[in-house]
Parts: structure tokens; sequence; C-alpha cells
């Protein structure tokens, strides 16, 4: 089980063959990796279950390999023409899950020198078209950890400027707080040729592109997003998890967020936001032994969140899943909340 959704295991994944699974997404949500929220956002799964299967078949129409099989309605695994109702199970192949170990306090990636095929890459591969308030790369250039020419500027940007082209970034997928690290620290760490490199940011620029003219089609601007990868049972590179869904993207309408990142604005606000921030510092590994339960969101402000998901997977596949308003329309009453 996991903070967002739930992993049924149809037949476990061997050395060198993957397993089948079933992701159950739930309406359970995450911000700043602390793991499950108080609240539930109705229909959350079903609204990313969809999506994600509309752009996962896109993507494999364009020759791209994916972990995706289909969705599953009433016991049976179908593509998304011809499902009769939302639903929030889908199949795929499973691959294996193998994680650093903690030795005195620090990760050891050795086991990645030593395996080679049919497992989950411990990374999130993450792309920049922009730099929205709040973005973690205003904090990595004061602090010198990112340079302006890792993003392609010759000056410090301002929040909510387009980058000139597409910036790939790269952080851990399995220590207890992501961490931003190189592409040659992430060569290094999982044992990545450089062809692989070369191929994940390819791979990663051509989603990006497909994803920005998708929500482009709806009045959105496409901010930022994460991809992960694994190998299969040939080493060949697949997209793994989910994509273009409001939990893994982060897209705006007139300024306004259109994704998870709602929540997370509210968070920022909060005493408990900054407990957060204080604890990660006291103990990267153990910080959230340091604060307390995070408190729940207003009831209207659920409402809205609940309604932009239902909205955007109506509109990002053009089918009427859920009865609920159009998008933009409640898009500008959550702007008169702000």
């Amino acid at each position: 089980m996991g903070s967002v959704k739930d992993l049924i295991v149809l037949k476990n994944p061997e050395d060198k063959k993957p397993g089948i699974g079933r992701f159950i997404f739930s309406d359970r949500y995450s911000v700043f990796d602390y793991g499950k929220m108080p609240d539930e956002i109705e229909d959350k799964g079903k609204s990313l279950c969809i999506v994600s299967a509309y752009f996962f078949e896109k993507i494999e129409e364009m020759g791209i390999k994916t972990h995706y099989i289909g969705v599953v309605e009433e016991g049976k695994v179908k593509k998304l023409k011809d499902l009769k109702n939302p639903a929030n199970i889908m199949e795929i192949k499973l691959l294996r899950v193998l994680k650093p170990e903690v030795k005195e306090g620090i990760y050891d990636y050795s086991i990645y020198k030593k395996e080679k095929f049919n497992f989950l890459i411990p990374l999130e591969i993450i792309y920049r078209n922009s730099l929205p308030e709040g973005s973690s790369v205003f904090k990595r250039l004061k602090e010198g950890k990112l340079s302006l020419k890792d993003i392609g500027l010759e000056k410090m940007p301002e929040p909510g400027e387009i980058l000139p082209s597409p910036f790939i970034d790269v952080s851990t997928k399995y220590e207890d707080t992501d961490r931003y690290i190189s592409f040659d620290e992430a060569k290094e760490l999982v044992n990545l040729k450089d062809e692989e490199i070369e191929k994940i940011k390819k791979v990663a620029l051509f989603i990006n592109s497909l994803i920005t003219e998708e929500v482009k089609k709806i009045g959105l601007f496409n901010e930022d997003g994460k991809f992960e990868f694994g190998f299969d049972e040939n080493r060949n590179i697949i997209l793994v998890d989910a994509v273009g869904t409001l939990d893994e993207c982060r897209f705006t309408y007139k300024n306004i967020p259109v994704s998870k990142e709602i929540a997370r604005i509210y968070y920022r606000k909060s005493s408990w936001f900054k407990e957060v921030e204080e604890a990660k510092k006291i103990d990267r590994i153990k910080w959230r032994e340091y604060v307390k339960t995070p408190p729940n969101l207003p009831f209207e402000f659920k409402k809205l969140i609940e309604d932009i998901y239902k909205a955007f997977a109506n509109e990002i596949t053009q089918r009427e899943w859920f009865k609920v308003k159009p998008l933009k329309e409640i898009l500008e009453k959550l702007k008169e909340k702000d």
C-alpha cells in the first residue's frame, strides 16, 4: 500500500520475468512526502485511473513501451473506450522493487551493481517547462545546488518564468525524502549507461510534449511533472506508475493551479508546514516523528478540489464520466476563494 494507491499482486515478478499486478487508485492524497493526509478527495482515484489510462494508451500508440495492460471493470481488463463507467483499478505488468538499504544513516545503492533486469529504476524524472511559484528550483538556485546554466538561463528567474526549453531534472525515489541529484550521480547510483540516460531524457521530453499539447486543448498550461521508469526482462526502458494526472503534473489556468498544488499552497501557509520544514533539517530519514498530524482542509475548499479532478478527467478524455460543472467555471470559483 502506498500513500495514494494500493497494489494487488496477481502474479509475482521473477528475476527476469515481469509479474502482473493491479493498481487500486484511492481517494487519498499526499503532500511534501508526508504520507496519507487526513482528508479524502471524492472520486480522485477514478479520475487518476482514467486520465493515466488515456495517456498510457496514446503513448503506446506512438511506440513507447509501458507497463500498462488496461483498466478493470466488472472483473474484465478493458481499454478506456470500452468502459461503461469510471473505474479506479488498472492492470499492469509488475516489475521488481529493489530498494537501497540504509547503512549507518546512508543509502546504499550497491544492489543496482548486481541486478540488470526487470526492476523499477529508483529515480523520479522531472520535466520543467516553467518555474511556477513554489518550484524547488528557486531554493536550489539560492543554495547553490543548481546553476543558471543547468536550466538554460543567464539571470535569476522570476516566479512564473517560462523556460526557453524544457529542463529535465532527476531525484531519488526510495529515500525517505526525495533528494535532487545530477544525472552523473544518477548514472553511478543505479549503474546506468550513457545511452540509457539519454533514452530516458528523450522519452521524458517526448511525453512532456504530448501532455503539453493535450492539456493546451482544454486551456491549460503544463508547468512541470514527473515520470517513473523501469527495466523489463530485456533491459528495455519502460514507462511505469501513472502519467499525465493532476498528481503527477502541475497544470495552470490563468496562473490558477490545476493539480495537487492547490492543497500544497493551502498547507504552505500553515504552522504544520513550518514543522515539516524544521523536522527535515533535524532528521532527513525520521522527520515524520517530529511533526503532528496535519489539519483538515476546509470543506468548501476540499469540494472544489474534488470537482477539479472530476472535470479534468471529463475534459481531457472528451467524455462525461462525472456530473460536474466545466473545469474553467470551477477554477474561476477557486480564484474567488483565494
